[in-house]
């Protein structure tokens, strides 16, 4: 792994944000909590956490921010958070999770750096995000906090990076592996921050703090 080169420039201005989400509709949201939430509980826990991701992103003080909606962008919860956040509602592209990945990168990084994020990360923060800024600002090609599920939880990078998107094995545990071989080929310089884990199982809603169970409505 290459440790990166240069001094921040402690301006984080040009930092992009992306949130890729699903629209919250039950039996296409958190499909694997519905054994323990009901899919119009999944659903409802979808809407949450995307709300909070766009918190933290918001929070973190970077640069813009930016929702990439999945279908699409008219779900009347996309349209509500437009109004209630200012963050604009953009539609993911079609393909898989890489071809929608590298759209978001290929667009945004005309303008600068780019950190993506899910919504499925509630351990993540703000602090992790204004990390993840200032390993960029140091000259870095990429960033990453990986997953406890062999995946990440986010991928900053200063320019489009097809070869870490294209025919990748998705939703296995071989995802960040293979990244890093990737990057490793591609010459590229990178780091990796705090391994975090994704809220996907029923098991995982066990892990929840009390403070991040009542944000979620999960209190009892």
């Amino acid at each position: 792994m290459a440790t990166g080169h240069g001094e921040t420039t402690g301006d984080f201005a040009h930092v992009q944000v992306a949130v890729l989400a699903k629209a919250p509709i039950a039996g296409l949201a958190k499909t694997r909590l519905i054994p323990a939430l009901g899919a119009a509980g999944a659903a409802r826990l979808q809407r949450r956490l995307t709300r909070q991701a766009i918190l933290t992103a918001q929070a973190a003080g970077l640069g813009p921010v930016t929702l990439w909606c999945t279908p699409d962008a008219r779900h009347r919860f996309f349209r509500a958070l437009n109004e209630a956040s200012g963050v604009p509602c953009l539609v993911q592209a079609s393909g898989d999770l890489g071809d929608r990945m590298h759209t978001a990168f290929r667009l945004h990084c005309t303008l600068g750096p780019l950190l993506l994020i899910g919504t499925d990360c509630p351990p993540l923060t703000p602090a992790h995000l204004r990390r993840a800024a200032r390993a960029l600002c140091t000259g870095l090609d990429a960033v990453f906090h990986p997953a406890e599920d062999g995946g990440y939880a986010m991928v900053g990078l200063r320019a489009p990076q097809a070869t870490l998107f294209t025919g990748m094995r998705w939703s296995t545990d071989a995802v960040m592996a293979d990244t890093r071989a990737r990057a490793r080929d591609a010459g590229l310089t990178w780091c990796e921050l705090e391994t975090l884990w994704d809220l996907d199982e029923p098991a995982d809603l066990a892990r929840l703090s009390p403070a991040q169970s009542v944000a979620l409505g999960l209190a009892r």
